[in-house]
This record gives C-alpha cells, sequence and structure tokens, in this order.
C-alpha cells in the first residue's frame, strides 16, 4: 500500500513471497537458514529464510496457547513449534537447527524465559529474542516513526529516530477483544466470531462494530507517543489485517497512518531476519 509518497514495496514483495513457499517450499540448498518463531495469541508462526535473507519456508497454525502476550498452554506451545518444526525440516531435507523469537515489548522479565523456554523445547537453539515491533522493523527499515504492532492479545509500540529504538511499550487490547465485541453482537461462539472476522468479506461490515476498540487502540497509541515527535505511525500484527483500521487510528492520533497490504506476516519474517548468521552456520 502507497500513501503520500509512503510504499512497503520491499516488505509487500517479501510477504508475498512468504505466503508463497507456505505452500510450496523452495528446496534451494542454502548454505544457512534462518527462523524465526512468532508466538502470537491467536496464531504462531514459523518463518525459515535462505542465506540470501529470501523466505524458503514457513508454517503457521491458529491456536490458543498464549494469551495477552503471555505463554498459558507451555506443553501445547511446544508441542505446535516442534510439529511445524518438523513439517517444514521434512520439506527442506534438513535439520532447523536455530531460531529467533519475539516477545511483546516490555515484557522480558515477565515473560521472556517462558518463551525462550518453549523454542528450546521444541528443539531450535534460541540465537536472539527481541521486541515484536522492533523485531517488524527489520523488514519495515523505518528510519523515523512509531511501530506499532496490534496483535491478538496486545498492542505494542516501539518509537525509532534515526534508525534506533528510544521507546517501547506494551498493552493489552487487540484482535481478541475484536472477537469479543463480534460474539456479544452477533451472538456467536467466540470460536466463530474469530473466525468470522478473519474473511476480508465481512470487514467492511464489522467496521463500524469495531470501532469503538479501534478507538482504545489509538488511545493507547496517543498515550505512548506524548512527548514523541512522530510523524508516522506503521502497522503491523494480524488484527491490522482489518480493512480501514488505519483510517481509525489516523482520525484518532492526528498521526499520518499507515500499514504494508499484508502487516500479519511483516513481524515473524523480522524476526527471522534476526536469526544471526554467526549463530546460525
Amino acid at each position: 500500500m502507497s500513501k503520500e509518497g509512503i510504499t512497503f514495496e520491499e516488505c509487500d514483495s517479501l510477504v508475498k513471497e512468504f505466503e508463497r513457499v507456505v505452500k510450496k517450499p523452495v528446496t534451494n540448498g542454502s548454505s544457512v537458514y534462518y527462523t524465526g518463531v512468532d508466538l502470537g495469541t491467536a496464531c504462531v508462526v514459523v518463518a525459515v529464510l535462505d542465506e540470501n535473507f529470501k523466505p524458503v519456508a514457513g508454517a503457521y497454525r491458529y491456536a490458543d496457547v498464549v494469551r495477552d502476550g503471555m505463554v498459558v498452554d507451555y506443553i501445547g506451545a511446544i508441542r505446535i513449534v516442534r510439529e511445524m518444526k518438523e513439517e517444514l525440516e521434512e520439506k527442506l531435507g534438513c535439520e532447523l537447527l536455530y531460531a529467533a523469537a519475539a516477545i511483546p515489548p516490555g515484557t522480558d522479565e515477565l515473560d521472556s524465559g517462558a518463551i525462550k523456554n518453549v523454542v528450546q523445547g521444541a528443539g531450535f537453539e534460541i540465537t536472539a529474542l527481541l521486541d515484536e515491533p522492533t523485531a517488524a522493523n527489520a523488514v519495515l527499515k523505518i528510519k523515523n516513526g512509531a511501530v506499532v504492532d496490534i496483535g491478538g492479545g496486545t498492542t505494542g509500540i516501539s518509537i525509532l529516530k534515526d534508525g534506533k529504538v528510544v521507546y517501547v511499550a506494551d498493552e493489552a487490547t487487540g484482535g481478541t477483544h475484536f472477537s469479543l465485541v463480534i460474539s456479544g453482537a452477533y451472538g456467536l461462539p467466540f470460536g466463530e466470531a474469530e473466525r468470522y472476522k478473519r474473511d476480508p468479506s465481512h470487514h467492511k461490515e464489522l467496521l463500524p462494530v469495531l470501532k469503538p476498540v479501534v478507538e482504545k487502540i489509538s488511545s493507547i497509541i496517543n498515550r505512548h507517543l506524548e512527548g514523541h515527535q512522530v510523524e508516522g505511525i506503521y502497522l503491523v500484527g494480524g488484527t491490522c489485517c482489518l480493512a480501514g483500521i488505519e483510517d481509525i487510528i489516523e482520525k484518532r492520533t492526528g498521526i499520518p497512518t499507515y500499514k504494508p497490504d499484508n502487516p500479519m506476516f511483516v513481524t515473524p519474517l523480522g524476526i527471522a531476519r534476526s536469526c544471526t548468521q554467526e549463530a546460525c552456520e
């Protein structure tokens, strides 16, 4: 998507290629593989890049092992990541040894150990652990502005100045709250509400229903941007797939707001890019 000269050409191309290799992996015999594990509240994603940082394989699975950015089903999380790891290894014909992972910003003292243990318990050696919006910026490559990762359970914010992170924050509110509102408004079980919101054909109809939640997310963003000179907000995370969410956030914050064509896979691809070559060779 482009807006007032802002484009995400490289990011969008990378995500489209990842979507392709999820369906048809590329077995190019790379000398090294960079793996990223994204344990999301609604979805667990594993992304694999080759020696040139191009996507070669990936998998994702909707799951309920994390809530509000915290691991609540430790054994289930290990099982899911291990199964995805083995599935990708079979497709690539090699063992994936190393991986990077990410956590909601500001939660390192609370849950970084659990995330590390899940990734290690699944059979990886963990090489890096960083916050989610900062990981996303490895793909976005924003020099100045705020990267906002709106996931299933939390909204994470990283403010960048001259390419360096100067502030991070995370608060509960995300796609799970969308599903709760849809469940109440439509009389649907929570699982059905989750599936209903994922269908892009429902987004125009849902936007007015979900507007109060988006406005709450906007107020969270506003509060954390206070005192910082931020000229642009850049959205990533599965919840940002909601068509029109960027317009509401821009109106409520008064700051130009942008998002890639598919913001769902930006963070896991950024995590994979943070799996350092020295550790992965």
